[in-house]
């Protein structure tokens, strides 16, 4: 499958075909991951899990950011 990278806003994107999405069970907000392969690229589903995950990671760490800072002395 061809798919052309389109100018959007200030950035540029693949545009992804409604029956591709819809195979993968995937709709407007998911997040890929963009892996760069021997010979091009490959877009992965990001797992839901590990991406909720990250994000209170990074929230703790922000909260606790002194504390974390002190501990690492």
């Amino acid at each position: 499958m061809n798919v052309t990278i389109r100018k959007i806003g200030n950035s540029e994107g693949v545009i992804i075909p409604k029956e591709v999405l819809d195979r993968l069970g995937l709709r407007a907000g998911d997040e890929l991951s963009l892996q760069e392969i021997d010979n091009g690229m490959q877009l992965v589903v990001q797992q839901a899990d590990l991406a909720e995950q990250i994000r209170a990671a990074r929230a703790g760490m922000e909260k606790y950011r002194v504390a974390l800072r002190e501990l690492a002395k």
